[in-house]
């Protein structure tokens, strides 16, 4: 346990995101592994309670922070790279209610990020089919059902656009697998308004919206 004497638990919150944001934005950690890693290098081997530790929206704001400072350049393009990879397999998915969520949809996403894509559908094995029919290997996997209702199985596989070179580092994309009742509130907007998935014309509008920012700089 932190001794109160020795630390501000506020300005220790600051310091673990701060440490945190940089992981994630340069190394691609995930939050929960970042947090634990930025928690040791600020405090050492002491043990942090729960209430010193920042939440993922703290982060969040620290990662767009250190993204506009030193990743200003190239950040942006990195980020439309993938949410045009999301579109285009949210097309090919089309007959199965694709959702876009994660760092891709809420814009942190940065070299080491990956599309993460949500399946509604009758029938979830039928994903798996069209991608056996269209020579795409793919790994399986479990992700945590976003609602906590146990785990709902994932397809995962590299996927590099026709337009681009061979070298280019190929996308990694990830399918996760929901029946059509679960999307039933899903799509709610929180109470900062944000919402944790979005459909095909969210995600062009994304895009839309910054080819126009980018224009106008």
């Amino acid at each position: 346990m932190v001794r109160k004497s020795h630390f501000d638990p506020q300005r220790v919150r600051e310091e673990i995101a701060i440490a945190a944001a940089r992981m994630i934005a340069e190394d691609g950690l995930d939050y929960s592994t970042a947090k634990r890693k930025a928690a040791r290098q600020v405090v050492g081997e002491t043990r942090v309670a729960g209430e010193w530790l920042p939440d993922n929206d703290q982060i969040e704001e620290e990662i767009r922070e250190y993204q506009s400072l030193f990743q200003g350049d190239s950040q942006p393009a990195v980020l439309r790279r993938l949410r045009e990879a999301a579109l285009e397999w949210m097309d090919r998915l089309a007959s199965f209610n694709p959702y876009l969520t994660g760092a891709v949809l809420g814009g942190t996403a940065g070299g080491h990020s990956d599309v993460h894509l949500q399946a509604f559908c009758d029938n979830p094995k039928e994903v798996a089919i069209y991608l056996l029919n269209a020579n795409i290997q793919y790994d399986v996997s479990e992700t945590r059902h976003f609602a906590g209702r146990g785990y709902v199985e994932t397809l995962s596989f590299l996927w590099r656009p026709a337009n681009e070179r061979r070298e280019a580092e190929p996308v990694g994309i990830h399918v996760a697998l929901y029946d059509s009742d679960d999307l039933r509130g899903a799509v709610r907007a929180d109470a900062r308004g944000r919402t944790a998935r979005a459909n095909r014309q969210a995600v062009q509008a994304l895009l839309a919206e910054s080819s126009a920012t980018a224009s106008a700089a």
